[in-house]
């Protein structure tokens, strides 16, 4: 599979305190969250379908801060966008926050940036983001 950015959009249907590994936890409201990651090493963006695996309790492993949203009960991935073969992870995370809640700390530890992942307590905001700054769903 090609390399390339993705932003997954999950859904939390409760609130929920899920602990980001050595981050600890956070308090998170029902809502739309958005976390965009790129995929340029071997396997490309297989990665997603890792995510997907974890998020339909098929595995356990955590990797990335995601990965505990993921493994939450409450939560679900309901869309993929993608872009092969281009590094637009910081650019479309920037967006994301913009439109949405920017939740600090998390999904950033090989960047600058504060976060990759964002908070929205409606869909259509952080979908409008992620279908501009992508190609196509996955």
């Amino acid at each position: 599979m090609q390399p390339g950015t993705y932003t997954l959009l999950v859904e939390l249907a409760a609130p929920a305190t899920v602990e980001f590994g050595a981050r600890g936890e956070y308090d998170l409201d029902a809502g739309w969250y958005a976390y965009t990651g790129r995929a340029f090493g071997a396997g490309g963006l297989t990665r997603v379908e890792r995510h997907q695996r974890l998020a339909r309790g098929k595995s356990d492993a955590r990797h990335w801060h995601v990965d505990y949203l993921l493994g939450h009960p409450e939560s679900r991935i309901r869309e993929v966008y993608v872009t092969e073969n281009e590094e637009i992870e910081c650019e479309t995370a920037r967006a994301l926050n913009e439109a949405g809640t920017p939740l600090a700390g998390l999904g950033a530890t090989d960047c600058k940036c504060a976060t990759h992942l964002a908070y929205s307590p409606e869909r259509e905001l952080v979908v409008e983001v992620a279908a501009a700054r992508h190609e196509r769903q996955f």
